[in-house]
């Protein structure tokens, strides 16, 4: 038996760690950390579990026990037992859904403007964030961006007060425009023009809060890398272009997955607060359309849970099929 640097190499090949007292063991040539067990490695980040435990429970009340409730797409609903009585009737709340002559405008306009936050929202704050990097006074940085983040915190039923008060008939902007000549504009009632202002309100509303994130990543970003391009006579777009923006990647490649595994929740709070029944044929998605048949109509609770599986199974679909999608083009960096 030799000793060297507190490690104790025994006769048949095994060493073993001195200062490890003795709990891990492992062949020469071989760098690797011993391997720990499940219930040690929790021990040894019990501080980083305990902070995951607010997060761990809120899912475990609001996303798995809700699950109880699946059940009852395939039963008639019955207030005295209402996860499991009620007569079973199979697949018949399914056919309620896709025989009502509504749902197919009411899935292509989930589907149109799902599409459309991904296209006109998503790049919003990754643009944003590249110009708030940008910025070199930290007092000027802090402020703008605190203007454009505070919106984020306010409720929806809020700001609909607010766009709706700015866009009726007598609102504010069609003062203005009526002041320099104009039209008058009825942007709420209009079907052309209600989506565009879903896009454009939504981007007002949570692109600062979208930034954090982006902001997060490129404060990682090794300085040296900057340096270097500097010496190498680069100007502030190209190293936009060929440092910060590939360092954005991999998250803005998750991020989209999660977007895509959402195409399926179109917005509820913001529709439900803005629309009214001249735009429900461009503006009605399966959630406000699942609302008003549950809450206004006073219809079955079994087929507002099948629209609800529906959505689920179809947004698990989507998840599974954007994570390879995006790893293959993400040096495999996906969700999972």
């Amino acid at each position: 038996m030799s000793y060297e640097k507190g490690v104790k190499v025994l006769s048949n090949g095994i060493e073993r760690d001195g200062y490890l007292g003795m709990r891990g063991s492992k062949k020469i040539g071989d760098i690797s950390t011993p391997k720990r067990t499940l219930w040690s490695k929790i021990c040894y980040y019990k501080w980083i579990y305990l902070m995951m435990l607010p997060g761990i429970i809120w899912f475990i009340m609001f996303r798995y026990v809700p699950m109880i409730g699946v059940g009852v797409a395939f039963r008639n609903f019955s207030f005295r037992n209402p996860f499991f009585g009620g007569d079973w009737v199979g697949l018949d709340n399914f056919r309620v859904i896709f025989s009502d002559p509504r749902f197919i405008n009411v899935l292509r306009n989930t589907g149109i403007i799902s599409v459309g936050r991904i296209l006109f929202e998503f790049p919003v704050p990754i643009l944003l964030a590249l110009l708030f990097n940008e910025l070199r006074g930290k007092r000027h940085k802090r402020i703008i961006q605190t203007v454009f983040t505070f919106p984020h915190f306010i409720s929806w039923v809020v700001a609909s007060g607010i766009i709706i008060n700015l866009l009726q008939d007598g609102g504010a902007v069609n003062q203005l425009f009526l002041a320099f000549g104009g039209d008058r504009q009825y942007w709420l009632t209009s079907s052309t023009a209600f989506r565009p202002l879903l896009h454009i309100t939504n981007n007002w509303k949570g692109m600062g809060w979208g930034t954090i994130i982006y902001l997060a990543t490129i404060s990682g970003i090794d300085s040296e890398q900057y340096e270097a391009s500097l010496v190498d006579g680069a100007n502030r777009f190209q190293r936009c272009i060929y440092i910060t923006l590939p360092a954005l990647f991999p998250v803005m490649g998750i991020l989209l997955i999660l977007s895509i595994a959402n195409l399926m929740n179109a917005g509820f709070d913001q529709i439900i607060n803005l629309y009214n029944p001249a735009v429900y044929d461009v503006a009605d998605i399966i959630d406000t359309f699942i609302f008003r048949r549950t809450f206004m109509l006073g219809e079955s609770f079994s087929v507002s849970t099948a629209f609800g599986l529906f959505k689920s199974v179809i947004g698990a679909f989507l998840l599974i099929t954007a994570n390879q999608v995006v790893k293959k083009f993400n040096d495999g960096h996906g969700v999972f």
